[in-house]
């Protein structure tokens, strides 16, 4: 991927170099490095560094954290898409005999199975995995879980390394290996490693209280590896959060990738801020939905977030373990892109042909008394809209079987088919057994419970 940062303005790259150099210096980080993707394209990258004059580039490895969760839920998923496992599955179905059985995969991988944050103790980001060789020891045997499977997201390190064992009992060989050659080969992110590889930063503990710093150990976490192991770059990030955005035919599809990113529990109670999906954290920052990934591990902290609506996505990376706000530094450099250099739409075209009988469809439809209105899109996709306070939308896709599936709201997932009448001429639309017709409550034959042999009536 390319660096194109001339694509940006001067006073944006301006922007974006004062917010990491300030994030930097108020964090207290030995360096940081950042990079923002617009329309899935590199077009900036910057860093700041404690020493003068040497500041990392763009081609050195941070440790990344639970980012690397993104590409454990991609391996699973591709697993699903290729018939090898349901999602419904319980995870003893493929991997029996852990502290986990009951759970189902996707319970797993939306943090929703109920399962214990981290492993017994030590700590198991700052030791050897060789001190838990079993996937037994990452979990209490007694009591493994915290909360019953299904019921609401809790976060969950343990969950994570299931899952890698998960696809390495599919697949036959360790998930590194099938990560590197089903998804990093692929995506051309060679810098992108289960170890650190040279050039890449040291990590370190900032003091609380003074200026100095303490080395943290670079462990091989073993079987926890697939919670938070990966070493990467920003120039990789990128290319990984192209991929999030707009897939590859080889890895994944734009419809898996949607699933993803599909809120799989409910929040919590109180104001949604953050909510979690297969392998995906959705945040809400500064009004915008953001997808991706917060991460850290002793001496390293990192941020990587994508907004669809913005079209851009920003990663940042810094080595230090002293609370910084690296994470969030990510979501503020989307922010200040889209202020200096707003999206510009793309612009209003006709369809390229049109079907009279899908035309003809267009326009009001009420639902009993409640006024709708439906839009022809591009593909043969309707859209459908409420006009009043009542009412329901979505989008639909358009079937091969000349049905539409619903996209989202209410309707997502169900089925809109029109209904003829006995001479061919449209009768009415049926969504999942509520019925829309060209006039409010009516014709009666076709309204379910008939209606009132009087009709309309003033009182």
């Amino acid at each position: 991927m390319t660096d194109l940062s001339d694509e940006l303005l001067p006073s944006t790259r301006r922007a974006l170099t004062h917010r990491i150099a300030v994030a930097q210096a108020e964090g207290r980080t030995p360096s940081m490095v950042a990079a923002v993707v617009r329309d899935e394209r590199l077009v900036w990258s910057g860093s700041r560094s404690m020493i003068d004059g040497h500041a990392p580039t763009a081609d050195v490895q941070y440790r990344i954290g639970s980012i690397t969760k993104t590409f454990v839920a991609v391996l699973v998923l591709r697993l699903r898409d290729e018939g090898l496992l349901d999602l419904a599955d319980p995870i003893e179905r493929h991997l029996p005999g852990t502290p986990a059985d009951g759970a189902t995969v996707a319970q797993l991988l939306s943090h929703s199975a109920g399962l214990a944050s981290e492993t017994p103790e030590p700590w198991w980001e700052r030791t050897d995995g060789a001190l838990r060789p079993r996937l037994a020891d990452i979990l209490e045997q007694e009591r493994p879980r915290r909360h019953p499977a299904g019921r609401r997201h809790h976060y969950s390190n343990p969950t994570y390394a299931l899952l890698g064992a998960l696809v390495e009992q599919v697949r036959g060989e360790p998930w590194g290996e099938v990560l590197r050659r089903e998804v990093l080969q692929p995506l051309g992110m060679d810098r992108t490693t289960l170890l650190p590889e040279h050039p890449h930063a040291g990590g370190f503990a900032v003091h609380p209280w003074a200026d100095v710093m303490l080395p943290e150990p670079l462990t091989d976490t073993g079987l926890m590896a697939p919670a938070g192991q990966l070493w990467s770059t920003v120039t990789d990030l990128a290319r990984w959060a192209a991929f999030l955005t707009g897939g590859h035919e080889k890895v994944l599809s734009t419809d898996t990738l949607a699933e993803m990113r599909e809120p799989a529990v409910g929040p919590e109670a109180g104001e949604w801020s953050e909510s979690y999906g297969f392998g995906l954290q959705l945040i809400q920052h500064e009004g915008r939905s953001l997808y991706g990934h917060s991460g850290s591990m002793p001496g390293f902290t990192a941020g990587l977030w994508i907004s669809d609506t913005d079209g851009l996505a920003a990663i940042a990376l810094s080595n230090a373990t002293n609370g910084s706000r690296t994470p969030l530094v990510a979501a503020e450099l989307i922010a200040l892109t889209a202020q200096h250099e707003p999206r510009i739409p793309e612009p209003w075209r006709p369809l390229p042909d049109v079907d009279e009988e899908l035309l003809a469809l267009t326009g009001p439809w009420y639902w009993g008394a409640a006024p709708h209105t439906l839009r022809l899109r591009a593909d043969r996709m309707l859209e459908l809209s409420s006009l009043g306070r009542t009412g329901r939308g979505s989008r639909f896709r358009a079937e091969a079987d000349g049905t539409w599936t619903g996209l989202d709201g209410y309707y997502a997932g169900e089925t809109l088919r029109v209904v003829r009448a006995g001479d061919g001429s449209v009768s009415h639309l049926d969504i999942g057994t509520f019925v829309l017709t060209r006039e409010p409550y009516g014709p009666a034959e076709v309204i379910p419970g008939g209606l009132d042999p009087q009709g309309w009536q003033a009182f």
